[in-house]
């Protein structure tokens, strides 16, 4: 092998485990078709043959909605702890640390989208379902706080199957504590846009996903409280096929818009010129 091998920068994060990037193939959950990761990337995480959303790590996520080397993130090294001692939550946060290979299920930051400066932060799936702890809440209230005392908005994408039941009502309290952040930042005269991605639930869903002056979703994300499966034993009943799906939601007056993947960084750059935020000089 020659010596300069060695000392090759792997292109990106898929080809940082060993294995090229377009030697890697993926089986879409929708139609089972095997489709090559390259092509999965270039085509914004959506099966290029059934039209299939895919989960985006919330580090990728932030990437495809923001200005090139423009994210500065914020506290980064904050971690969840078995505070109540919750039988066998030490090896669950180690098993999502190694999934995800984040230290949360939300990443916080600054950025720029089109030249307009921002906060924003992104749930990530691959974190114990994006579930709400203690520093999942912490995080995000205090990126409200940095928002409110800079003026800035604050994009949030979310991703979250509720609260995170081995820290009990630690956990809860964050749905009130970062509401109240969001709170203190619009008293400011400040825009929270969100973005509610598959699925996005429980705690989460009632509280700061719903707070946003501007409410989008992509595609058949699955946005409500409980799950279809609680609700249909709860009342004995069948669910019809798009309950709680976006396009439902969107027609019940809880979404302003459905925007498209690969539209999404244009959208929100018009909305950030549109409400007259800052536009970094260049």
């Amino acid at each position: 092998m020659e010596l300069k091998k060695f000392f090759l920068k792997p292109n990106n994060e898929l080809e940082s485990t060993g294995v090229r990037a377009r030697s890697r193939r993926i089986t879409c959950k929708k139609c089972q078709n095997i489709v090559p990761v390259s092509k999965i990337r270039k085509n914004n995480f959506i099966c290029p043959e059934c039209g299939a959303y895919m989960t985006v790590r919330a580090r990728r996520r932030i990437l495809m909605l923001t200005d090139k080397r423009s994210f500065f993130e914020l506290d980064r090294d904050l971690q969840s702890m078995n505070v109540l001692g919750f039988p066998g939550y030490e090896e669950k946060l180690s098993q999502a640390m190694e999934k995800s290979r984040e230290k949360e299920g939300v990443i916080c930051g600054t950025a720029t989208i089109g030249g307009y400066k921002t906060c924003i932060f992104a749930m990530d799936a691959n974190f114990m379902m994006g579930s709400m702890g203690a520093v999942v809440g912490e995080k995000i209230a205090r990126l409200f706080e940095y928002a409110t005392g800079r003026n800035l908005p604050v994009i949030g994408v979310t991703v979250s199957g509720g609260a995170r039941m081995q820290e009990g009502m630690i956990s809860l309290m964050q749905m009130s504590k970062v509401s109240a952040a969001v709170k203190r930042h619009s008293d400011r005269g400040n825009l929270y846009i969100v973005l509610l991605t598959n699925p996005t639930t429980g705690g989460v869903d009632a509280s700061f996903a719903m707070l946003g002056d501007v409410t989008l979703a992509e595609p058949g994300a699955r946005v409500g409280f409980a799950g279809p499966r609680v609700i249909e034993k709860t009342l004995k009943t069948k669910l019809p096929e798009d309950f709680q799906r976006a396009e439902r939601v969107l027609e019940c007056g809880f979404i302003d818009a459905i925007v498209p993947r690969p539209e999404q960084k244009k959208y929100l750059e018009k909305l950030l010129r549109l409400h007259g935020v800052h536009k970094m000089r260049s």
